[in-house]
């Protein structure tokens, strides 16, 4: 007996220090990564402070420039870190800024959020930035088009023919228009598989069918409102909803759908479609998809898999917060909007590339409200935190990331279907198969732009966003390689980008 007693607390020592091995392995791995120094656009040191940077709920004078002491003290709170500091800041109305030191909390799992980098966005007076707020344009003056007729009504037509002037826009067509180039995104249907398809939330049926606003209607077009609302005032009007809830059909839909989603919300909706497919849906590397006497449940089973992308997002918003107020600071089309409205009236001079002035966005957009700002479909407009990146976007990148590691990317969605046109019903999708990798893909799109089509964010915002997700999620994948028991030789997926990514690195080896 004694002896036993002996090899059991033997193995409890053994056990002990091979946990704190493992967890000594994973530090050292992150630690000696490459830790590249991100670097924002330069705007602004090359103008006044906070001309062109984000600085919703600050005090502003009358042309919504904020004000420079103001911004100064923003600064000082970040360059310190100092938790006092930041309660230092000035803030002109109710509202408050969402959460900057955020930036600056540590992760025990994964890559440290400052240890991940990303290109700097583009610069107030470059082309493509001008590209980018005209796209936010067209994306405000189309909401109500359903997707299944882009390019074939005026306003999507008009869209492509002033988009194609911007270089970023060139290859702009019918097919591709408001898309983009990430593998199955401009396949099929605009809309993903995973915001149509019925799910069940433990023994409740859903259809996704959801609210959303009344048609027509856009917010923060007045220039009183628009100003009140930079300087932190509350909306004076809420959101209308339609009388019936519909499927995603158009922009509107869309936009109000990720007004209101929690952060792994459509993560999990497409892990609880992928889970009902069964194990033929898994990824080859599963190892219990051949296994004839176990399965996976807490390691590589249905918890494993929903808590990960649980934790994927967490990670993601420190990664995204940290560029966000660290780093880049980039003002909102809400805030841009304000620049080119004085700017064409007479009320100040801006550096503002002339393609954006002569686009028809522009014109289209003054024609119908009488002010140049940015039609938002939310009444308080944009959050309180810088734009780049966009926080829908990181998260949702790194909540997809998970879920193409846990499932085969090459698996072909069964019943796929597309929405009508008035969104009440679903259809039978007949044209090309739509696979697992390609509709999350476009899951990870569809949500980003979906902040683009609500007016409070920039396309550089979602796609970089998602990439940086990518490299949270994968970040914290290979940490947890060295944790199984099982055989297993590795996480592998397809990266947004089209290239194969083999997470088999572990670091306690």
């Amino acid at each position: 007996m004694q002896k036993i007693i002996s090899k059991l607390q033997s193995d409890k020592v053994a056990q002990k220090n091979m946990a704190l091995e493992i967890r000594k392995k994973a530090a050292d791995f992150q630690l000696n990564r490459n830790f590249p120094q991100s670097q924002n656009n330069g705007d602004e040191e090359k103008y006044p402070a906070g001309l062109v940077s984000f600085s919703k709920a600050l005090p502003h004078n009358k042309l919504g420039e904020v004000d420079a002491n103001a911004y100064n003290k923003l600064l000082q709170a970040i360059n310190s870190r100092n938790p006092s500091d930041f309660d230092l800041v000035p803030v002109a109305g109710t509202a408050r800024l969402n959460n900057p030191q955020s930036a600056f909390a540590f992760d025990l799992e994964g890559a440290d959020s400052q240890s991940l980098s990303m290109p700097a966005p583009p610069r107030f007076e470059d082309e493509e930035f001008a590209g980018e707020m005209t796209e936010c344009y067209w994306l405000a003056l189309t909401r109500d088009v359903p997707f299944s007729q882009y390019g074939n009504e005026p306003l999507t037509g008009a869209a492509i023919n002033d988009l194609k002037r911007f270089s970023t826009f060139k290859n702009v067509n019918a097919r591709n228009l408001f898309r983009t180039e990430f593998p199955g995104v401009e396949t099929g249907p605009f809309i993903s598989q995973f915001l149509l398809q019925p799910y069940n939330f433990g023994t409740t049926p859903v259809e996704q069918r959801y609210r959303t606003s009344i048609k027509g209607i856009d917010h923060l077009t007045s220039y009183q409102d628009w100003l009140d609302i930079q300087n932190g005032n509350p909306a004076l009007s809420a959101v209308a909803f339609a009388d019936q809830p519909s499927y995603i059909h158009n922009g509107r839909v869309l936009g109000e759908w990720v007004h209101r989603n929690f952060t792994y919300q459509p993560t999990l909706i497409a892990a609880l479609i992928l889970l009902s497919y069964g194990p033929e849906a898994l990824d080859d590397a599963n190892p219990y998809k051949k296994s004839k006497s176990q399965m996976g449940f807490v390691t590589f089973g249905a918890p494993h898999i929903l808590d990960f992308i649980a934790r994927a997002a967490n990670h993601a918003l420190k990664v995204a917060w940290y560029q966000k107020w660290a780093v880049h600071r980039r003002l909102r089309p809400e805030e841009f909007g304000g620049r080119i409205h004085n700017h064409m009236t007479g009320g100040a001079k801006y550096p503002i590339n002339s393609k954006l002035l002569d686009s028809q966005a522009t014109a289209s957009v003054f024609s119908k409200h009488g002010t140049y700002l940015c039609p938002q479909a939310f009444p308080e407009g944009c959050p309180t935190h810088p734009a780049y990146p966009g926080g829908h976007a990181v998260f949702t990148g790194a909540g997809v990331t998970m879920l193409k590691a846990f499932f085969n990317e090459s698996f072909v969605i069964p019943n796929p279907v597309v929405p009508s046109d008035d969104g009440l019903s679903l259809l039978p999708w007949k044209g090309e198969p739509l696979t697992v990798g390609g509709e999350l893909n476009k899951l990870a799109f569809n949500v980003a732009i979906g902040r683009d089509i609500a007016g409070v964010h920039f396309r550089k915002d979602e796609i970089e966003g998602i990439v940086l997700g990518e490299l949270s999620s994968s970040s914290v994948l290979t940490d947890f390689n060295a944790t199984y028991n099982e055989n297993f030789s590795g996480f592998n997926m397809t990266k947004f980008d089209g290239t194969a990514m083999a997470l088999n690195t572990n670091p306690a080896a």
